[in-house]
């Protein structure tokens, strides 16, 4: 008898109540019974009970189809945890060359501390210890990420400048958020166990995905989101744009979101130094999704141009991201629809305020 792909009991909670209907991004695009969690869910029974072949076209459709932001958790009356059988069902779907490439070779160079260590050090992310002082107070650890510190090294080095006490180990790794959530589960708990070894006391991380893997794998005690920290020590400043105070919009992250329920520390913040405007989309996914941007470029597409329509309408002057995924994300809708929005990282726009000057 072969291994069951799904923890039963975990399969067992879905009800069929099709609450996670209007909820899910990929069911309201398509109106598609199959592209819904509920139908995903179903069409994961089938494949445990043997009623479809393992490898059926519609079972690997759906499962790279899905957008895993989990948006069908919080509104779910059974619990479900539809984020943990998505990475069973990939775990299952994607072995070998039925791996995306792409996504093989991303998981690969994420791997390569040796290289991201330079790049780190050449595009200045931050780097060091925290400044003397008393040492009874347990370390808190800055994460740097494997791509963020090479694409987005300004937003370790706003993290530093705010929360000057953080201590940054330069040695350190991948997550393993980009491994669990592309088919291979235990290379992302492996990296996850590394990178809590090479980093002392809380591990900080600006990520929301990074954040909710890692606190699946450790442990919510030992991570914790960067919005989620400042809130204890509250922002500063203002962030004022042609002598007024700044307009600022928030995409949430996914994972952060509907995985750790993380959604009203950073928009307090945001308030605190700007005047706040609530998206009317902003709790729901931007179509990046980690991968799925690369992987499916054309649906990305069109659930980002929707978003860009939305923080148009809207007049803000920026639009603050939780996420380094959704930062590149914004950017390059932005870029494209020539706006004159700015997307930053929330790290950046609450050490912008601090300054007291408006760029």
């Amino acid at each position: 008898m072969t291994d069951p792909v799904f923890d039963p009991e975990l399969l067992s909670r879905c009800i069929s109540c099709g609450f996670c209907l209007p909820a899910c991004p990929t069911y309201a695009e398509t109106g598609d019974e199959a592209s819904s969690p509920r139908g995903r869910i179903n069409l994961m029974r089938a494949l445990q009970d043997g009623n479809l072949d393992p490898y059926d076209p519609t079972l690997q459709e759906q499962s790279s189809q899905c957008l895993g932001c989990r948006a069908c958790e919080p509104v779910c009356p059974a619990g479900v945890e539809y984020g943990q059988l998505l990475e069973q069902w990939r775990d299952h779907q994607w072995k070998g060359r039925r791996q995306p490439l792409l996504a093989r070779a991303l998981m690969l160079a994420a791997r390569m501390r040796l290289v991201f260590r330079p790049l780190g050090t050449l595009r200045r992310a931050a780097a060091g210890e925290p400044p003397v002082g008393r040492t009874d107070v347990p370390p808190v650890s800055l994460m740097l990420g494997c791509f963020e510190r090479v694409l987005f090294p300004e937003v370790s080095r706003a993290a530093r400048k705010l929360l000057p006490g953080l201590t940054v180990p330069a040695a350190q790794g991948c997550c393993g958020a980009l491994h669990a959530h592309n088919g291979d589960t235990a290379t992302g708990e492996r990296l996850a166990r590394r990178l809590a070894a090479d980093l002392p006391g809380t591990i900080l991380t600006t990520s929301g995905g990074c954040a909710a893997h890692l606190s699946s794998v450790l442990g919510a005690d030992r991570v914790r989101e960067i919005s989620t920290h400042l809130a204890d020590h509250g922002a500063t400043g203002e962030l004022r744009v042609d002598g007024r105070r700044a307009k600022v919009a928030l995409q949430d992250s996914c994972h952060l979101r509907n995985g750790l329920g993380v959604w009203q520390e950073p928009r307090d913040l945001i308030g605190q130094v700007a005047d706040y405007v609530e998206l009317p989309s902003a709790a729901t996914c931007c179509g990046a999704a980690g991968t799925y941007s690369l992987l499916r470029p054309r649906e990305s597409r069109r659930i980002l141009d929707a978003r860009i329509r939305e923080i148009e309408a809207a007049g803000v002057d920026y639009v603050a991201a939780v996420n380094p995924g959704c930062l590149r994300q914004l950017r390059t809708g932005l870029r494209r629809a020539r706006s004159r929005v700015k997307a930053v990282h929330i790290t950046e726009l609450l050490a912008q305020a601090a300054d007291h000057r408006p760029r």
